[in-house]
């Protein structure tokens, strides 16, 4: 009997580890997921979108800036497991360390140079400054990066994911932005509350 619960008790534990080897964006059975019928037959407006043409012809923003194509903006995207997004970085300006929890993400600098990291789950930090032409490689779900140390140049890059929907957590919304409780935050942080509610006060605009 105890043989048997063994094996079985193997058994879950590499089916789990099988399916957790295997996660991602779920697999689709067609080809693609059709717009809503009452939207009527696909066609190749379907599969195009035209949001990133406003780069094209604009100045340069003068705060970061991030154009995203999920399938939150781009619904042709829904089942086909990649997505883009464009980053545009002002001289001086940082992209705030943040997270993807469903997807890895392959960055790309277009323009300009950029400082970029993430950190492990044994908290070591990865960095490496990129020039253009760099790819960078952000494991999925670890917090990270991207700085352009400039300060009279911009930088761009462009991101692919490999979801279609990857999520974007920003740490310091994500922690001072929430309702935790303050004595939380404050030990946690290991700090007093009135420093907690400055760092709030201060990403609150």
């Amino acid at each position: 009997m105890a043989s048997k619960l063994h094996f079985f008790l193997l058994l879950t534990v590499s089916c789990a580890s099988l399916h957790m080897s295997m996660a991602g964006d779920p697999d689709i059975l067609t080809d693609f997921i059709p717009p809503p019928a009452f939207l009527g037959a696909p066609s190749g407006n379907y599969f195009t979108f035209t949001g990133m043409r406003s780069l094209v012809g604009t100045p340069f923003p003068t705060t970061f800036e991030v154009l995203k194509a999920t399938m939150i903006e781009f619904p042709a995207l829904e089942g086909q497991s990649v997505s883009y997004s464009v980053l545009q970085f002002p001289n001086g300006t940082v992209n705030p360390p943040h997270t993807h929890p469903r997807a890895s993400e392959l960055l790309f600098v277009l323009m300009g140079s950029l400082q970029v990291g993430f950190v492990d789950t044994t908290n070591k930090l990865f960095t490496q400054t990129l020039q253009e032409g760099d790819i960078f490689v952000f494991p999925k779900g670890l917090v990270h990066f991207q700085f352009n140390g400039d300060a009279t140049s911009p930088a761009l890059a462009l991101s692919a994911f490999g979801s279609a929907n990857p999520g974007t957590v920003k740490v310091p919304s994500a922690v001072f932005n929430s309702t935790i409780d303050d004595q939380v935050l404050a030990l946690s942080f290991k700090t007093d509350v009135a420093t907690i509610q400055k760092l709030k006060s201060g990403l609150s605009g």
